[in-house]
C-alpha cells in the first residue's frame, strides 16, 4: 500500500520517527519513534499545513512510501474516546497509540483525521521489526501555495 508523507526538505530522508520523539504527538508520547503519515497527499498537505506557523513557506518534499498491507491495524472513530478529536489530544490518544508500539503488532496504525473525518492517517511504528519493509519509492519538491499559510 502506498501512503504520504510531506516534510521539511531537511529531514525528508529520515524516516526514524526521531522528530515525533522529540516532540510527542497525538498518537505517541515524547521518547516513542513514530511516523505521522497521511492515506493521500492531501490529507498529508492538510496534517502539516496546520502544524506550520503564520505566512511560513518551508522547503517541502512529498514522499511516497510503500507498506506491507499485511501489517496494517486500524481504529475506527467510534470506538475512541468521545473528544479524541479536540485540540490539545486528550492524552488517552497517546497511550493508546504507545500501547500499540510497543504491543508490535503491525508496523502501522491507520486512525481518523482530526482536520478531515473521512479521511485517514497512518501512524508507522519505527520499532517494528519489520520496520525496513518501509520504501521511499517516491521523493520530490513539493511547492507550498503561500496563501495555504496565511492566517486569518
Amino acid at each position: 500500500m502506498n501512503i504520504f508523507r510531506i516534510a521539511n526538505k531537511k529531514y525528508a530522508d529520515d524516516l526514524s520517527g526521531k522528530g515525533a520523539a522529540l516532540n510527542g504527538g497525538r498518537w505517541n508520547k515524547i521518547g516513542t519513534p513514530v511516523l505521522y503519515c497521511g492515506e493521500s497527499v492531501e490529507i498529508a498537505l492538510l496534517e502539516t499545513v496546520v502544524h506550520l506557523p503564520a505566512n511560513f513557506a518551508p522547503n517541502l518534499m512529498l514522499l511516497t512510501l510503500q507498506i506491507p498491507d499485511n501489517s496494517i491495524e486500524s481504529i475506527a472513530a467510534s470506538k475512541l474516546p468521545h473528544n479524541w478529536y479536540k485540540h490539545p489530544a486528550p492524552e488517552v490518544l497517546a497511550e493508546i497509540g504507545d500501547d500499540w508500539v510497543k504491543g508490535n503488532s503491525t508496523i502501522a496504525l491507520k486512525v481518523p483525521s482530526v482536520i478531515v473525518p473521512t479521511a485517514s492517517n497512518f501512524i508507522l511504528n519505527c520499532s517494528h521489526p519489520h520496520y525496513k519493509k518501509v520504501k521511499i519509492i517516491q521523493k520530490q519538491t513539493f511547492p507550498i501555495d503561500p496563501r495555504l499559510t496565511k492566517r486569518l
